[in-house]
């Protein structure tokens, strides 16, 4: 065998997870040896890839999802919106600091504002609508929140919605103009770029095939998909940042902390447009209800999207149940993702997600002409011929088991780490790539336990609200938007 490669940290996966926590590294400290390994040709081909995401900053200023109903018909809580801005200000902030940094380049190759909107119709979503928006109206992250039921100034804000549409149907819109729009595989090629210049080798072509540990860390088995040659890596602590490829890799390092896990993937796609007469007149990002039984990545939206200078607009998702962890994957990797310790979830979520299960076989029956309805719902005077059907990436939401011995179906990002810290994996969908900077603390914290106490001065310099609760601070809220707006050109 030959002799392995020795590197203090292995990263896996070429996305924004291993570019922000390799960036972190290398500021915090140089002289660690560092490594990427990417199964494909190029960084950012996979979830970070612009069209194989929306693009959304997600701050929860338009998705429903992190703002649910209340039972009784109260105000719903604000908690996990706020919390989720206030994971997004960290992001802006740190690209704000690349930037500055010349490790980031020009803002407008990376993140525009937009406008984020969300738009429903019916009596009892008027009115959860509604509920929503005096929730927020207070909260300072979310100055500017505004909510009307006339048709006239919803056209105003984007006339697309309001135009053919018949004057008499009760609709209601919220919007508030410091949204954002994000190409985050710009940002993940970006960065990767700098990290080779500082001497981090990015390794693609190359797939992770085995890893397990020995006395001396973590070995790796990496194997070349162009010539099928095999080589080693030696790695004081590892990262897989690789999407629901996190998941084989965890099962197979063998770790008690990734027992019971499992994914549940769903495929996605997106009708577009890029005539510019169209996309005039649509700029914003606006999100609406999801089906009953949908999962909540797959939440309908009319978005404003810019990528390479080029604007276009996305609708979608529609849905697609396809066994695939990554739009690169293989149709066996759900199948081979199951074990003994895992299968009691798999079974409960099936059981308890009949409603999801239905909404996919739907979505997987309906024909062109039902998914263009569902765009003219949004947008009456659409027409076939301007739009085209693209195909996103796969998202995998965290199966995980649940204290009664069952098993949940989880939204959100999760970190899965070893007690001791030395290796860590990602799962999980949306907020995902939005938050990234907040994850990525979170597993510099799990671990590097000993070095992140003398780095904390050095993280505040590049985060100044680190470890403060910027929401509850109105005068520092609005000093945090401002800042990071002149910073990013927004």
């Amino acid at each position: 065998m030959p002799k392995p490669e020795k590197v203090n940290v292995a990263l896996v996966g070429g996305g924004i997870m291993s570019a922000t926590l390799a960036t972190f590294l290398k500021l915090l400290d140089p002289s660690l040896k560092l490594s990427i390994y990417e199964r494909l040709d190029e960084v950012a081909l996979e979830s970070s890839n612009p069209w194989n995401n929306a693009g959304t900053g997600h701050a929860a200023l338009c998705e429903l999802n992190y703002m649910p109903d209340s039972k009784d018909g109260s105000l719903p809580s604000p908690t996990k919106a706020i919390q989720i801005n206030e994971q997004f200000q960290l992001s802006r902030q740190f690209w704000s600091y690349l930037v500055e940094k010349k490790i980031l380049g020009d803002p407008s190759t990376f993140i525009h504002a937009a406008p984020h909107m969300t738009f429903v119709r019916g009596d009892k979503d008027v009115d959860y609508l509604a509920r929503r928006a005096k929730s927020l109206q207070g909260q300072p992250l979310f100055a500017g929140f505004e909510f009307t039921t006339d048709h006239k100034k919803i056209g105003q804000w984007a006339p697309l919605l309001v135009a053919g549409r018949n004057p008499n149907e009760k609709i209601a819109a919220t919007r508030i103009s410091s949204g954002t729009d994000v190409d985050f595989g710009a940002i993940t090629r970006q960065l990767v770029s700098h990290l080779r210049i500082q001497g981090v080798a990015t390794q693609t072509n190359s797939e992770v095939v085995g890893v397990r540990r020995i006395p001396e860390g973590w070995h790796l088995t990496v194997k070349d998909t162009k010539t099928g040659e095999k080589r080693y890596v030696l790695a004081d602590k590892v990262f897989v940042g690789a999407g629901g490829w996190a998941l084989k890799l965890l099962q197979k390092a063998h770790i008690p902390e990734a027992k019971g896990y499992g994914l549940f993937p769903v495929s996605g796609s997106f009708l577009q447009t890029t005539n510019p007469k169209i996309v005039a007149k649509h700029q914003a990002k606006v999100y609406s209800q999801a089906s009953v039984g949908a999962p909540p990545m797959s939440v309908p939206h009319l978005d404003t999207r810019v990528v390479d200078g080029q604007a276009s607009l996305l609708f979608g998702p529609f849905a697609g149940a396809i066994p695939k962890f990554l739009k690169y994957g293989s149709l066996l990797d759900l199948p081979k993702a199951i074990r003994p310790s895992n299968v009691i979830p798999y079974l409960s979520v099936a059981v308890r997600n009949l409603g999801l299960i239905r909404y996919l076989v739907t979505e997987l029956l309906k024909s062109k002409a039902t998914q263009f309805q569902s765009l003219r719902d949004f947008a009456p005077e659409s027409k076939p011929e301007d739009w085209k059907l693209i195909v996103a990436g796969q998202r995998a939401q965290v199966i995980k088991r649940d204290p009664k011995g069952g098993g949940t179906l989880q939204f959100g990002t999760e970190v899965v780490s070893s007690a001791d810290g030395t290796i860590a994996g990602l799962l999980g969908a949306s907020p995902g790539a939005s938050t990234s900077v907040h994850i990525m603390l979170d597993v510099l914290q799990r671990c590097f336990a000993d070095e992140f106490p003398t780095w904390h001065k050095s993280l505040q310099k590049m985060i100044p609200t680190l470890g403060k609760d910027i929401n509850a601070d109105k005068k520092l809220a609005a000093d945090v938007l401002k800042r990071t707006a002149k910073a990013l050109k927004l």
